[in-house]
């Protein structure tokens, strides 16, 4: 989903653990003030709706590993990241729901 492009790799496994990672790249920002931003906003965002991704991994046993890049051209306000991360989340949890 734009403005993310987003990675993904899980595994079933005895214990379930939730690994994310977020990166923002020097093409498009060429200061790291502004990639940091793009960053702690990401990492904000994912952290106050991480929680149902991660009861779902264990109650499925899951070990899921992601990584978001940021892909767009300019700065994104709170609002905007806050909703595609909650958009992407969301579909994970579809897709984790259809592979079992």
């Amino acid at each position: 989903m734009t403005p993310f492009r987003v990675y993904y790799l899980s595994a079933e496994s005895a214990k379930s653990s939730l690994h994310f990672g977020v990166g923002v790249g020097t093409k498009n920002f060429k200061k790291a003030v502004d990639r940091n931003k793009v960053k702690r906003l990401t990492r904000e965002s994912y952290r106050l709706q991480k929680i149902a991704l991660q009861e779902k991994l264990e109650i499925k046993n899951i070990q899921l590993s992601l990584f978001f890049v940021y892909t767009a051209k300019e700065i994104p306000g709170y609002k905007v990241v806050y909703k595609k991360i909650g958009a992407i989340l969301k579909k994970i949890n579809i897709i984790l729901d259809a592979k079992k």
